[in-house]
């Protein structure tokens, strides 16, 4: 009797590969009733197992029994093995190891390993990636002991070879935590699993037909299996588009290849070519390309043979791509596949949306789009929703992007910065947070604590937020009442985290290590009197579990059990309730700065993926999830090198020529997997093809599949008019863009005060001072805010007021008043930090300065007074920061600056000229206490100068030298400039221009108000 062929057959990629198999299972098993519900059809994920569900359904025609579909287990999505390797009566196999415990485990051995010189939300980030490499060694069958084996130590760098110390050291360790705990890795369970199974059908046979569909992974435990199936009377083996058409030359120059005899060099496989994985397959298999049969089937979901081809063509190996032009016309045209590239990806979103929405308008037919770029899906889905119509991304959203997910980050940032402005508010206005019948009220009081926030860091922790309530600028004091009334509430729902804020915690890493810490900024060996004393020692942290067990509690103190709702609060409640069982065996100390990255890491890693309810005829599907899927219409969105196919992920762990030595895949493989993906992809009856041409920073360039196609096709044909109806959708009729603005308000409504530190801006910049003034628009600082010049010059001045007021300017009283106000907790740690030096030095300059001039007759008057007068008819108020009397008994007009005080230039040009409008209102009596001739006007700036900190600079010199302005005239200078000034805006009727003298207007706090990029330069 002559030998059973073997049952190996492929689908071409021009045939829907679930449906052409449903069919082709229904023929040859659906004649008997039962004849295909006794049989089992395996397929790699559970993904796929729905494909071929709705397939079977698609081809039933009615009633039907269907076979068993069971998932042989992804490792890379932690999917284990179906119940059907793992029967109740078989001999029991130990239990695989959850995969967060053993992340846990792992990333506590990495801490043992290196000390102190790893953070545990690193240690965590690397215990993943360390997973994913001994996995890929479990599957590929490498035994640990094979590093030991190799020869490369001294061809390492030092990264390497520490990192691999390092690796040794853990898979050491690592059995004995498995032992420990009684269990097994999760691939060793499976491929174990799966080696029994295969053992029991080659002896007894079942007694249905077996079916393997769609499986591409090579491992070798996969590869026993497939070739038992395949020997069985009724096994079937179907590969997806396996080229059977390739030549023999193209097919043995994939790999892998064996070693040179004399040399020992191998050449390198060509693992990024779509057919590789597929021919390692085979070759463990132990078959023969030719063994494997056409599954001769066709559906209607069918593209043309001559698909096919081209797709065989397009994706020949680069040392082969020369015969292109030597092959017949109908191998080298894509009939039915278009192209489309648009300029950014807002416009390929626009134009994927409206395809798909076409393809609503043919009753039965149905489109997909195929991308690995989320960002992509998202636009597509939230455009398609603008027509109603809802499109489900099967690829899901990852957890850190979801309300649940961005709460418990929130939680965790707030806990790490201390309660910062910027992360409390965060936290606070988060949508679940209150969510409900008094959310209104909640936003209200959020809104009035971000008003009063406003500028620079208050101190750290609640009682930070306390003392800046009571204790902040007069100016805001309404505002501060406002949220003191609302903050006890708030305050009561985040004492739970509060407890964290407590000294000792200084050691946590990630969000509580910012720039802004001061201990991270100011070393203890600098510490000056008056600033905080050196950081503690690192602190020693709690288990993971007890913090994740806050966490936990502090969100549903601040959100109720809503968050736990839904698909999204479900997955991020049972991420939590893992970490907190086994967080125990995570790294043994875990600071409270430490749980954002942590969390982070782990939330990027889980998707979670819609509830079915979307559109039943259209599709948003990842890679994994497109496999063996298909469509009428298939658009392959995000074309570009770097997305499809993306960059290979870096192993941290092994270097690539160990890998290589090892037998292990190299990092590249995972292209030659995008590439089977894509041309599996490319068979629907219709496909269009996008990309854009830059992205949100940069240009970008065309994916390798987009520029094979087009070199082989010699172009692609564009969709007719769909990049115009893109950029049409959104197009206004016209445009009507803004004018210069010129408010002109009756006179009697115009201001009749102003102070000396706004005339500028009503000279430079009338709309502005409109803006302040009569609309009353004020600039908001921003949250959390570096400290401006303007800040840090308002902190000298309450330095030098004191210092003036209170010590009488004793020189020695100065830099202790300074020291203070550094040491100070509500001080800005970069002033403290960054600025400390250079005004410690212009401080004793100051001292300095203002003793050698007492010497010499001249006399402090008084500092920090505010007076007016009337002139001009308008109320000219203003503040001086000093005046003296000089030896000659006039006075003497000080600004202090803490930054490069006025040019010449703007002093000529009739600006910054508040100096003589000081002296102005100081010789009309305008001041108490004050009287007299001024003469003299400096700046004292704690700016550099010659290589020094503090220099005096004056606007004026005698008989106007040096281009600047005669003592005895400056006055009637500033005077005569004020007086046109106010006659031309506040007394008279002139327009209030926007951007009149833009040199001397450089400030930008109205710009957006006034459309400034809508008409400046146009005129």
């Amino acid at each position: 009797m002559a030998e059973r062929r073997l049952g190996l057959y492929t689908i071409p990629p021009h045939r829907a590969f679930a449906d052409t198999l449903a069919i082709g299972l229904i023929r040859r098993f659906g004649r008997d009733r039962m004849g295909l519900a006794r049989g089992v059809v395996l397929v790699p994920n559970h993904r796929a197992g729905r494909a071929i569900t709705d397939a079977f359904v698609r081809a039933s025609e009615g009633g039907l029994l269907l076979p068993r579909i069971v998932a042989i287990g992804d490792p890379d999505l932690d999917e284990a093995v179906g119940p059907l390797f793992d029967p109740a009566d078989a001999e029991p196999v130990p239990p695989a190891v959850p995969p967060l415990k053993r992340r846990m485990i792992l990333a506590r051995l990495l801490t043992e390993a290196r000390g102190d010189s790893i953070e545990p939300a690193e240690a965590v980030r690397l215990a993943g990636e360390l997973g994913r490499t001994l996995d890929q060694m479990q599957v590929e069958e490498v035994e640990a002991s094979a590093l030991r084996d190799l020869e490369l130590t001294a061809e390492l760098s030092d990264h390497w070879q520490s990192a691999l110390s390092t690796f040794e050291v853990v898979l050491d360790r690592w059995p004995g935590e498995l032992a420990r705990l009684g269990m097994i890795d999760m691939v060793v369970r499976r491929r174990m699993l799966l080696d029994r199974t295969a053992v029991s059908w080659r002896d007894r046979p079942p007694e249905g037909f077996v079916c393997v569909a769609g499986v591409t992974n090579s491992s070798p435990p996969i590869a026993r299996l497939l070739r038992v199936v395949a020997g069985l009377q009724r096994g079937l083996v179907v590969l997806p588009g396996l080229a059977t058409d390739m030549e023999e030359a193209q097919w043995a120059s994939l790999g892998p290849h064996a070693p040179d005899p004399v040399t020992g060099a191998r050449i390198r496989s060509i693992e990024t070519h779509p057919q590789y994985h597929l021919k390692l397959l085979l070759d463990r298999m132990g078959v023969n390309r030719a063994e494997v049969a056409a599954w001769r089937v066709a559906s209607e979901l069918d593209a043309t043979p001559a698909r096919g081809k081209a797709i065989a063509s397009a994706m020949a190996p680069a040392a082969f791509t020369h015969l292109w032009t030597t092959l017949p016309g109908g191998q080298r045209r894509f009939d039915g596949v278009r192209a489309l590239e648009v300029a950014t990806p807002a416009e390929e979103a626009q134009a994927i949306a409206l395809a798909l929405r076409e393809v609503l308008e043919l009753p039965g037919r149905t489109a997909a789009l195929v991308t690995p770029d989320r960002n992509l899906a998202r636009r597509v889905a939230a455009h398609c929703a603008r027509w109603g119509v809802a499109v489900d991304d099967s690829a899901g959203q990852k957890l850190s992007t979801l309300p649940p997910g961005t709460l418990l980050l929130a939680i965790a940032d707030a806990i790490g910065q201390r309660f910062a402005p910027m992360a409390l508010l965060t936290l606070l206005k988060h949508p679940l947070v209150a969510a409900g019948e008094g959310r209104l009220a909640w936003l209200e009081g959020a809104r009035a604590l971000d008003l009063a926030l406003r500028g620079p860091r208050p101190g750290p922790g609640l009682d930070g937020i306390d003392a800046h309530l009571r204790e902040g600028d007069k100016r805001t004091a309404r505002v501060r009442e406002t949220a003191t009334a609302w903050w006890g509430e708030a305050r009561a729902r985040l004492e739970g985290i509060a407890a964290l804020d407590s000294p000792p915690w200084k050691g946590g890493a990630g969000g509580g290590s910012s720039a802004r810490d001061t201990e991270a900024l100011v070393p203890p060996t600098s510490a000056a009197p008056g600033l905080h004393p050196p950081p503690t020692p690192p602190f020693q942290g709690e288990e993971l579990s007890s913090l994740i067990a806050m966490l936990r509690e502090a969100a549903t103190t601040l959100c109720g059990d809503a968050v736990w709702s839904r698909a999204d609060g479900r997955a991020a409640a049972q991420l939590l309730a893992d970490l907190e069982i086994e967080g125990a065996d995570g790294p043994r100390h875990v600071a409270p700065g430490d749980l954002l990255p942590l969390l982070r890491t782990l939330f990027e890693e889980i998707s979670v993926r819609p509830p079915q309810g979307g559109h039943p005829r259209l599709a948003i599907y990842g890679l994994i999830e497109a496999q063996l899927q298909t469509a009428d219409l298939m658009v392959l969105g995000g074309l570009n090198e770097g997305v499809w196919p993306a960059l290979p992920a870096p192993d941290p762990w092994l270097a690539p020529r160990i890998r290589s030595e090892l037998g292990l895949p190299s990092l590249e493989r995972r292209i030659g997997l995008a590439a089977h993906d894509f041309a599996m992809a490319l068979g629907a009856p219709e496909v269009l093809l996008t990309r854009a041409r830059r992205d949100s920073s940069s240009p970008t360039i065309a994916s390798r599949f987009w520029l094979r196609m087009e070199a082989l096709s010699a172009g692609l044909e564009a969709p007719e008019g769909l990049a115009d109806w893109a950029r049409a959708l959104d197009r206004p009729d016209a445009y009507a863009p803004a004018t210069r603005p010129a408010p002109n308000p009756p006179v009697e409504a115009r201001p009749r005060k102003i102070s000396v530190t706004e005339v500028d801006r009503l000279k430079a910049d009338p709309y502005a001072f409109y803006a302040r003034r009569m609309l009353g628009l004020m600039p908001l600082d921003p949250v959390d805010a570096d400290p401006t010049p303007a800040w840090r010059g308002t902190a000298v001045h309450a330095v030098l007021q004191a210092w003036s007021e209170q010590d009488q300017c004793r020189p020695d009283a100065l830099k202790p008043r300074a020291l203070a106000m550094l040491g100070d907790a509500r001080t800005h740690p970069v002033l403290r930090a960054l600025w400390q030096p250079r005004l410690i030095e212009a401080i004793d300059w100051i001292a300095g300065e203002l003793t050698r001039q007492r010497d010499e007759g001249r006399a402090v008057i008084d500092v920090e007074q505010a007076g007016k007068l009337q002139i001009a008819g308008v109320t000219l108020s203003g503040k001086y920061d000093r005046i003296d009397r000089m030896p000659d008994g006039t006075l003497g007009i000080v600004d202090y600056k803490t930054g490069t005080p006025p040019s010449n230039k703007a002093v000529s040009a009739g600006y910054s000229l508040q100096l003589g409008l000081i002296g102005l209102i100081a010789e009309r009596g305008g001041f108490e206490r004050v009287d007299g001739i001024a003469r003299t006007f400096e700046y004292w700036s704690l700016g550099r100068n010659a290589g020094k900190f503090g220099f005096i600079r004056s606007p004026v010199a005698p008989e106007g030298k040096g281009g600047k302005i005669d003592p005895d005239d400056f006055i009637a200078t500033a005077q005569a400039h004020f007086a046109d000034a106010v006659g031309r805006w506040l007394t008279g009727d002139e327009p209030f221009i926007a951007k009149l003298e833009p040199e001397f207007a450089p400030y930008a706090e109205y710009d957006q108000l006034m459309r400034r990029d809508e008409w400046y330069g146009r005129e």
